[in-house]
């Protein structure tokens, strides 16, 4: 078992003693094993058999011989018993915002709560409120979390879905008869989350393609099967569809089925005002009879069919019926940031904090990207969760960035920077003065998520008026699928970063993928710039850099309003400013 496996085991070791009132230290010992395991520079094979893991700070003996026993044999029986011995269903309540292990706890030996739906019926019913800790805003959020859950169930990671239709799409492109095939859809449009999979293939012989994607190895059941369209569900529950077209007909099928809805009526509208009627089989005369056939002859490609409406082409992307076909009417559209514009990234984490991996290991991995530079920014001391440095600790880590420049050991020039804590009043977790040692600042809320919207936003407006700090981190604070934006008005944020010459961050973890891509196009058009940043605990999480480019796109970003698209000298030049 590797390391990330086994420090997840021991970090839900903690869990289930906390959840059982075991004693507060023991809790402490798996949440501090579980860091180090998950942050080892050492080879934890290595450890084991010279027989140091003992030694390791952070792990004695019980806990080495736990870890040992999982990575030989993957299993470990006090796991399993630990888990065993608690209801299934109470595991499910810790995934409800707000309730942490002490509060399901309270719920359980008080209420005798032991999945989400007796939690729910206890909130509806008001007993909830009678426990101390816990009033009727508690219940309130607690019954929203329950709802937002339920949601998010239907709905998966656009990046966790790219494997799948990977797949599909190697397993589909192979066989004979496959003239032309794309997914469509949301994944296609590059939303961050995805309800399902919609492949569309150009084919004069779908029967044996059908036969194929209803037997991929992923495929637990069949939902609908017929000779050019069926759906199945797979084993993680993502459903995929499948639509086979005849070859002229492909472009419009795939345009249609890639939506989104408001898109296409915007489009259909278009081709009516010059007498056309629109569908997914193809123009004809707008006031045609059913019997009128289909054009398609001259449109081989969904640019043809733009071309064929006075349009130019519009991306995937930017089809979200939101002013694109206005803006493609007047001519091309702007020529958006693209992956291969690139060049470094600022928000990064190394071991020092929460991170997986050295700093020595994060510049290398950004020298394979072909990166220019690459900032560091690990938690500040508030965040004692994520292990924050303190100001000695700091300090010693940017003589350690400056030593390693100097060296020339890495291609990639390394900018010393930290993730610093937005304070529940608004203050920064580090004085001025170490600040003013950085090159850059990433200032980021990570407590007091509940504050009302009129305190969070004057807040985080407060930090952006501090002349150290650069850019603005993850500024709503929402986990998409598992926790919504904390209470604050962006609009006001935004002005406030504009006011102060501050950058706002497009978060690039999958979960994340904020700001909202919603709001870029308005704020870069008033001079935004935006930092495309992987927030990276691990050196392939630099590449989250590269797979919000979608996102970007959507949100209308150009090049220029991309900060880490400069060079290595115009960065320094902009930071020295």
């Amino acid at each position: 078992m590797d390391n990330i496996l086994i420090a997840q085991k021991l970090a839900a070791i903690a869990t289930y003693l906390e959840l059982k009132g075991e004693n507060p230290f023991k809790v402490r010992a798996y949440q501090l094993g579980a860091h180090t395991i998950e942050t080892l520079a050492e080879d934890l094979g290595t450890l084991i058999a010279e027989e140091r893991l003992a030694k390791i700070p952070g792990i004695g003996p019980a806990l080495a011989e736990k870890i040992t026993t999982l990575y030989q044999t993957g299993e470990l029986a006090y796991y399993d018993d630990l888990k065993a011995s608690l209801p299934s269903g109470l595991l499910e309540c810790l995934e409800v915002p707000g309730l942490g292990p002490k509060k399901v706890r309270a719920l359980y030996e008080a209420l005798a709560i032991q999945d989400l739906a007796t939690l729910k019926q206890a909130c509806e019913a008001g007993t909830v409120t009678t426990l101390k800790g816990f009033g009727e805003k508690t219940a309130a959020n607690i019954l929203s979390g329950i709802r937002n859950r339920e949601a998010y169930a239907r709905r998966h990671l656009h990046l966790n879905v790219t494997p799948i239709v990977e797949s599909f799409s190697i397993l589909l492109k192979q066989l004979p008869g496959v003239l032309n095939l794309s997914p469509a859809g949301s994944y296609r449009r590059g939303l961050e989350t995805v309800g399902d999979v919609d492949f569309i293939i150009g084919s004069e012989v779908p029967e044996p393609i059908m036969q194929a994607f209803t037997t991929h190895p992923e495929v637990e059941s069949i939902t609908a099967h017929g000779s050019t369209k069926s759906s199945v569900r797979l084993q993680n529950g993502l459903q995929v569809d499948l639509r086979i077209v005849p070859p002229a007909q492909y472009p419009f099928a795939l345009h249609h089925f890639t939506g989104s809805k408001d898109h296409n009526i915007q489009l259909r509208s278009r081709a009516l005002s010059q007498g056309l009627s629109l569908s997914e089989w193809g123009l004809r005369p707008a006031h045609s009879t059913d019997d009128t056939p289909y054009e398609t002859a001259n449109i081989h490609t969904e640019a043809d069919l733009f071309k064929h409406l006075g349009l130019s082409f519009i991306q995937p992307e930017l089809r979200e019926g939101m002013g694109e076909i206005a803006l493609a009417a007047q001519g091309p559209l702007p020529q958006l940031v693209k992956a291969t514009d690139i060049r470094g990234a600022f928000h990064n984490h190394t071991t020092a904090s929460d991170g997986r991996h050295s700093l020595e290991a994060m510049a290398t991995a950004a020298d394979n990207l072909g990166w220019e530079y690459l900032g560091i920014s690990d938690h500040s001391k508030s965040s004692i969760q994520a292990n924050g440095l303190s100001e000695e600790r700091l300090l010693a880590q940017i003589e350690t960035i400056h030593a390693l420049n100097a060296s020339k050991r890495f291609n990639v020039h390394l900018f010393t920077g930290t993730e610093c804590d937005i304070l529940p009043d608004g203050q920064l977790d580090f004085p001025n003065t170490i600040l003013s040692q950085l090159d850059y600042v990433v200032a980021s809320v990570h407590s007091a998520f509940t504050q009302d919207e009129a305190t969070m936003t004057a807040r985080i407006i407060r930090a952006l008026e501090n002349p150290y700090v650069t850019m603005l981190g993850h500024p709503t604070g929402r986990l998409l699928l598992r926790r919504e934006a904390y209470a604050l008005n962006l609009p006001k944020i935004i002005d406030a970063a504009l006011a102060n010459n501050k950058i706002i961050e497009l978060n690039a973890q999958p979960s994340r993928l904020d700001m909202d891509w919603r709001f870029w196009r308005q704020s870069a058009d008033r001079g935004l710039m935006c930092s495309i940043s992987p927030d990276a605990h691990a050196t392939t999480q630099l590449a989250y850099t590269l797979a919000a480019i979608p996102i970007a796109q959507k949100g209308f970003l150009t090049k220029e309003r991309v900060l880490n698209t400069k060079n290595l000298e115009e960065i320094k030049a902009y930071f020295k400013r």
